[in-house]
């Protein structure tokens, strides 16, 4: 049996066909070959056109098929891992009515607050675990308030993943886990939020339906199997959000299991069996993918998400690095000591950072001496701020009861770098295991989940291949210690700590 996993990301598609036996790719694909644009019509604004995703998706498809690796016909199920916090909205046609309002997106900041005291934070962090925040319903209550002809038309609210799965089958489905990441969840009643729904005065008939994150989410239609050279009428079995599913692909499932991913914005996620919250939602609290899986079986995952990882170490080698390469900056980087000789990175110019409890401080270059700093100080002091960024963050997921023993992650992106990785392992004290593995694979693999060829998610993954483990080294915890606290002292003068 073969399995389609399909990553619907910031920057492009990558798409992966599994072979179910063996867990193994067959082939895999990416799709634009240049990074999507954002388009921000205003400041603090994030969108892109959803029907951008769907042509990309088709797009990848077609190029993976073309590698005739693999019959297309044999693909039996599909699964889907989107960006999270993105907002689609479609009317009774399901044309989409504007763009979407992506995750890193702060316009609906205030929007989320006032929501925050109306419902009162006592109640809201009982029950939703988070501040509405900045997360999909406060976007949605933006354009309410302020788009209502646009507001007016919408026959269906959904995720990016939603989205394309809606493009594939017609159908529009959602899960507690997608429902809990935009904030429309409530965990004590088990069901949507009769709270977020009143205060914004959304009907819910506009919500997708909620069925299990492993379940029948729609079959292939006629038209676009012809199109893609699919069997007509496989099912989409699996969507969940890229944070929740880069921890599936880890096999991060049960409570202290700890998933890492450093793309285009970097994230810390623990699995908790606790109902817990940071009164501060600097860190946010979702339903895993498998929360109530089992009856009564709380999953939780908590969440720390740094919105200036990856585009930072992107915009250095646009704007700095010249002609260099990615592997370039990392060799330049590593032949500087640690601590950058006092330069510090403040990697948050990416919109608000809720880690920073929603405010947006942009990237700040401290302590810069035109006499002794050069582009390789600037390539290590940013690789370093960005793991400082998630020692931060990983000291307030702590006082929720993450106990880390090890951190799991793909080797990509950030991963790369072996000064990236250095200094996450040292500034954290923690080991990292890499694996070789990615959201489209876990994806995939998520699919056979979902039609019932894995009896439980453990043994989807139980081939899962380790590439190796980077332990801290007790010299090297000293040293960034010490950077790291030159680096919170930089963090404080801009966040008036």
């Amino acid at each position: 049996m073969l399995l389609l996993g399909l990553d619907i990301g910031t920057s492009s598609i990558k798409a992966t066909v599994v072979d179910a036996a063996t867990r193994q790719a067959v082939a895999s694909a990416q799709y634009p070959d240049y990074e999507t644009p954002i388009s921000s019509p205003q400041l603090g604004w994030a969108e892109q056109d959803p029907q951008t995703w769907w042509q990309h998706v088709v797009a990848v498809i077609l190029r993976l098929n073309a590698t005739q690796k693999y019959n297309s016909k044999d693909i039996a199920a599909i699964g889907i891992a989107y960006q999270m916090h993105g907002l689609v909205l479609v009317d009774k046609a399901q044309k989409v009515l504007r763009p979407s309002i992506i995750w890193c997106d702060s316009r609906a900041v205030e929007t989320g607050d006032r929501a925050f005291r109306a419902i009162g934070p006592q109640k809201a962090l009982a029950r939703l675990l988070n501040s509405p925040g900045n997360f999909t319903a406060a976007k949605l209550g933006w354009v309410k308030q302020n788009e209502p002809a646009i507001y007016a038309q919408i026959d269906r609210v959904m995720l990016p993943g939603d989205f394309v799965a809606m493009q594939l089958t017609g159908q529009v489905t959602g899960s507690n886990s997608g429902l809990s990441e935009g904030i429309f969840w409530d965990f004590q009643a088990d069901e949507v939020s009769k709270d977020v729904l009143e205060y914004f005065g959304f009907e819910p008939t506009i919500l997708p339906k909620v069925q299990p994150v492993f379940s029948d989410h729609g079959r292939v239609t006629a038209a676009v199997a012809h199109q893609l050279g699919l069997s007509k009428g496989i099912s989409v079995t699996y969507k969940a959000g890229d944070q929740p599913n880069n921890a599936l692909s880890l096999s991060v499932l049960e409570p202290g299991e700890i998933a890492a991913t450093a793309g285009t914005s970097g994230v810390i996620y623990a699995v908790s069996e606790r109902v817990a919250h940071d009164p501060k939602s600097r860190v946010n609290t979702f339903a895993h993918v498998n929360h109530r899986l089992h009856a009564n079986e709380n999953r939780l995952g908590i969440l720390l998400c740094i919105n200036g990882t990856g585009i930072l170490n992107r915009w250095l080698k646009e704007n700095v690095a010249g002609s260099l390469s990615y592997a370039h900056m990392n060799a330049a980087a590593g032949g500087v000591a640690v601590g950058s000789a006092g330069l510090s990175v403040l990697p948050f110019g990416n919109g608000t950072e809720r880690v920073l409890e929603n405010k947006a401080i942009g990237s700040q270059f401290c302590n810069v001496n035109f006499n002794i700093h050069t582009a390789a100080h600037i390539f290590r002091a940013a690789q370093e701020g960005i793991a400082f960024s998630f020692q931060y963050g990983f000291d307030i997921m702590q006082t929720l009861g993450v106990q880390p023993q090890v951190i799991r992650a793909g080797q990509a992106n950030m991963f790369l770098s072996d000064v990236f990785t250095e200094a996450l392992v040292n500034a954290t004290n923690t080991p990292v295991e890499l694996y070789d593995t990615d959201g489209a694979k876990g994806a995939a693999l998520g699919a056979g989940i979902g039609i019932g060829y894995f009896k439980t998610p453990r043994e989807a993954f139980d081939k899962l291949n380790k590439l190796k483990t980077v332990e801290p080294k007790a010299d090297l915890v000293s040293e960034y210690e010490g950077a790291y606290q030159s680096w919170l002292s930089q963090l404080a003068k801009h966040v008036g700590a």
